[in-house]
């Protein structure tokens, strides 16, 4: 394939170096990939290699998917304007959008990031409760702006953050694996959820006044968390007696990621009814918009205020021929029925994979929203964060794109585009695979990988440090090279003879392949 890149790769990198600023992170600061166009769930570099993308949960229905860009080109080239005229695009999406969700979440908001989503809903809550603080999970992040970066333990606790302010309180993550309560923990939900009863009678006590309750219906950059049943709905109803309101951080994970459902909050528990639901990511599929989504009641509240909200690019004609585009693609390509195949596929196979190599912990995840804990030893759960590293840069020289997360950075997290298939998932499989062995082969070989002041380290430069010696002490003793881009993996080489689904298996045919798995007749 003919390159495509204007300037050299090692120029554009010192451009960046010289212009861009330094906070501003690349994936792989060693070799760092240029990427120059993509397609459905692949990228491709100046010299035409192909990458699998498993974690860019922006390209929700596909990279460049056409429907989209005809509906972005064609309407740019007939009008782009604000949202004080009138135009039937923004009533139109408004209207779709709201029947996704429970009725009394009926009044939308048009923002252009998740950031932006997120702080408009701190100011509805505030005004609307009259209150200020706000009740967040630990390790939770909500977006880079200054009032999201307070609220923001992922931040605000680590490198360069300013430490937790008066008006945050803090939650323990419901994480049944390495939490506070594990999943031989009964009323394991409930449980989690008396953690922040605990917190809003402790902040009363104190004399403080609660706005909000904010979270991420599951927990990403924690470190993909899937909270116990009954954990929200408990929740919710512990902060509505308190006076407060509840905001689902649906930026990462809606728009039918979770397969069974088109928002998470309704996956992972169905009686659990946000007051306000905050959108972003996906909504546009790499064209920047975000939504805000509140009940009547909360919207009336902030207009009597008798300030306008207004929103230069919120709501433009564009954005929502966009936003309708991604939606018809969701519906009419079935995503949501295959992020639920592909997902469960993947998930078994990761759980597969878990009974041959000690390092995989946990695997847990909803449709196409997958975490693998990674681990040094099953029985402490010690993170694998320097092995994890590791993987994913093992990984890219079989051009498939990991990344990992979690507050010990140890968890392999896959949100790729939703048109992911299973022979894609085959190629993580059987690569994963792998490199696996490859670290095991060179444990067993009784190496030294990593000296034990180093693997203790836990600064970001100290970590790449380890990294790079356990690179190259496992790349000298790997066999050979694994798949590449070009190569076509076997199903049978990791499954044996279990079908895989195929991208129009029916239910009847997943739930059969399940039962298959589990040796159920």
């Amino acid at each position: 394939m003919e390159a495509m890149e204007a300037l050299p790769k090692e120029e554009t990198l010192q451009l960046r170096q010289k212009h861009y600023g330094p906070s501003c992170k690349l994936f792989f600061k060693e070799n760092p990939i240029k990427i120059v166009r993509a397609e459905g769930q692949y990228m491709y570099d100046e010299q035409g290699n192909q990458y699998l993308d498993c974690i860019n949960n922006v390209a929700h229905v596909g990279h460049c998917h056409p429907t989209v860009v005809k509906a972005c080109t064609s309407q740019m080239s007939l009008l782009n304007t604000n949202s004080r005229f009138l135009h039937d695009n923004l009533v139109t999406y408004a209207k779709r959008l709201t029947a996704t969700l429970p009725d009394k979440l009926s009044v939308c908001y048009f923002v252009n990031s998740g950031s932006e989503a997120n702080d408009l809903a701190l100011r509805l809550a505030r005004t609307y409760t009259g209150n200020y603080d706000v009740v967040v999970m630990d390790n939770g992040y909500h977006g880079h702006v200054s009032s999201l970066i307070d609220i923001s333990p992922y931040k605000f606790n680590h490198t360069g953050g300013e430490g937790q302010k008066p008006f945050v309180h803090l939650v323990p993550v419901p994480d049944v694996y390495r939490g506070l309560y594990r999943e031989n923990v009964p009323d394991v939900g409930e449980k989690y959820a008396m953690e922040v009863k605990h917190t809003i009678d402790a902040a009363r006590r104190q004399g403080r006044k609660i706005a909000a309750f904010i979270c991420e219906s599951l927990q990403s950059c924690g470190g993909q968390i899937i909270p116990p049943r009954g954990y929200l709905r408990e929740v919710y109803k512990h902060m509505r007696e308190a006076g407060a309101v509840c905001i689902a951080d649906e930026v990462q994970v809606g728009f039918g990621r979770v397969g069974s459902h088109f928002w998470a909050f309704q996956a992972v528990d169905d009686e659990a009814c946000p007051d306000i639901v905050c959108m972003g990511k996906p909504i546009g599929n790499g064209h920047p918009m975000s939504a805000v989504v509140t009940t009547p009641e909360i919207a009336e509240a902030f207009g009597a205020t008798g300030m306008e909200y207004f929103n230069t690019f919120g709501g433009n004609p564009v954005s929502c021929a966009i936003g309708l585009a991604v939606m018809d693609v969701i519906d009419k390509e079935d995503l949501m029925g295959n992020a639920s195949r592909v997902g469960n596929y993947l998930m078994e196979g990761f759980r597969k994979l878990g009974e041959k190599h000690d390092m995989i912990g946990d695997v847990r995840g909803l449709g196409f929203f997958i975490g693998v804990d990674l681990v040094k030893d099953k029985k402490s759960r010690e993170p694998a964060t320097v092995e994890a590293q590791h993987i994913i840069y093992r990984m890219k020289e079989s051009f498939i794109l990991l990344s990992t997360d979690g507050p010990h950075r140890n968890v392999l997290k896959l949100k790729g585009p939703m048109c992911f298939t299973t022979k894609d998932a085959d190629r993580v499989l059987v690569n994963l695979d792998q490199v696996l062995t490859e670290i095991e082969s060179a444990r067993t070989r009784k190496h030294a990988l990593l000296p034990a002041k180093v693997e203790a380290a836990s600064s970001n430069n100290t970590l790449e440090h380890a990294v790079c010696s356990y690179r190259k002490d496992v790349h000298s003793k790997r066999s050979g090279p694994i798949f590449t881009g070009s190569h076509t993996l076997s199903h049978d080489a990791l499954f044996g003879n279990t079908k895989r689904p195929t991208d129009n298996d029916s239910d009847d045919d997943e739930a059969k392949r399940q039962k298959t798995w589990a040796g159920v007749d």
